[in-house]
């Protein structure tokens, strides 16, 4: 009595998450606009290379804004007929290629500091308001990362966390050029460097941790084992399941997916199977609001491990053993009275259930149930075999 059933779920609030994210991220870009120009501008005219550098880094966060905004609309789209998990993905790929960013602008900074260290190229003293532009710029940067990441943690998206630390990383160079600026006034412009090498590792660690789980999640890693053991345990408190195995586990953006076995008491209907699925889903979405996606598959025994039972010889579905049974009992009168007929797959063997109105003149139940069961001897794969008196089941 296998029965799967695929439950898929959009949280009612996923337009609002997309909103909310497209909105920190539009305010983001907007300040990154500013604080660039500001930058540029205020570095060529003190001739402070490393506060155009800066500057330049600010216009690189406003292309990673724009990547972002793409990937958090495509990627929170809901499920089409080509993409029936939905398009989470398009956020883990983003947030791969935004890994890689990080880990390129760390190797810039680093490499620009360390040949600037190298060539002993003597910074002018970069007067008070250059070192003023630099404060505000990191003020507005700081500001915009916590924001960021208040949001990601909120939406539950590792796209818009990454493009936070992208936030934090122009906030942490624009530190380093804070340093140097306020070294070059008093004349250790050496300090500049040594300071910007420390933001590159920084930076580069932030971009190989968001490389790292972005490529667990690309090849389907399952949730943390403590996650799964709730999970199965929510599962198994629900009344009627006899047990859960098989289950799996993966992730899609910032959505869960799970697939679970759940063993049911072997003669339920499959309606009331269904139903018991049904409850198990529901008490798992409401325990964990990541799972987007449910899908149960019904047994009557527990068969974990086993899954191959798909592919070997099968037990002879309705039609055969109907033609099977008229052929052995073509002579059994309490056969020609059923109403209807009950198969249970069990033990690999079917139980058959025979529903009579009326037994024939003469015979009690447990006769006509011998009768039955003596000349099906030849047939192995019948189970238990029943006789009922009364209306049939249909």
């Amino acid at each position: 009595m296998g029965h799967s059933h695929a439950h898929q779920h959009l949280p009612p609030d996923r337009g609002a998450q997309t909103r909310e994210a497209h909105k920190v991220t539009l305010i983001g870009a907007l300040v990154d606009f500013v604080v660039g120009v500001a930058k540029m501008v205020a570095g060529f005219m003190v001739g402070s290379a490393a506060l155009v550098a800066d500057g330049i880094h600010s216009f690189s966060d406003i292309l990673t804004d724009v990547f972002v905004l793409a990937a958090t609309h495509f990627g929170r789209q809901a499920p089409d007929s080509n993409h029936p998990y939905g398009h989470g993905r398009i956020e883990t790929l983003a947030t791969l290629w935004l890994g890689s960013v990080l880990i390129f602008v760390a190797g810039g900074i680093a490499w620009a500091s360390v040949t600037r260290l190298i060539a002993g190229e003597p910074i002018p003293a970069p007067g008070l308001w250059a070192i003023g532009i630099a404060v505000i710029a990191l003020g507005a940067k700081e500001w915009i990362f916590r924001y960021t990441l208040r949001v990601a943690r909120r939406v539950n998206s590792r796209l818009l966390e990454a493009n936070a630390w992208h936030s934090r990383s122009d906030a942490l160079s624009t530190v380093v050029v804070l340093v140097g600026l306020v070294a070059a006034q008093f004349g250790a412009g050496w300090m500049d460097a040594v300071a910007a090498v420390i933001v590159g590792v920084m930076v580069g660690q932030v971009g190989g941790r968001l490389l790292w789980e972005s490529s667990q999640e690309l090849i389907d890693t399952a949730l943390p084992g403590e996650e799964r053991r709730e999970m199965q345990a929510v599962a198994e408190r629900v009344p009627g399941v006899r047990g859960v195995h098989d289950l799996r586990t993966r992730t899609l953006g910032s959505q869960a997916l799970l697939d679970l076995h759940i063993v049911v008491p072997p003669r339920v209907t499959v309606s009331e199977a269904h139903e018991i699925g049904n409850a198990v889903t529901r008490r798992l979405r409401e325990a964990f609001p990541r799972l987007s996606d449910v899908t149960f598959h019904i047994d009557p025994e527990d068969d974990s491990g086993e899954t191959e039972h798909s592919l070997r010889p099968g037990l002879p579905l309705r039609g055969d053993v109907e033609g099977m049974l008229d052929e052995t009992w073509r002579n059994v009168r309490v056969w020609h009275a059923r109403v209807a007929l009950d198969l249970h797959y069990l033990d690999n063997q079917v139980d058959v259930s025979i529903f009579v109105n009326a037994l024939p003149p003469g015979q009690s139940l447990d006769e006509a149930a011998d009768e039955l069961r003596r000349a099906a001897l030849a047939l192995g794969w019948v189970g238990r075999l029943r006789v009922w008196q009364g209306p049939g089941k249909g």
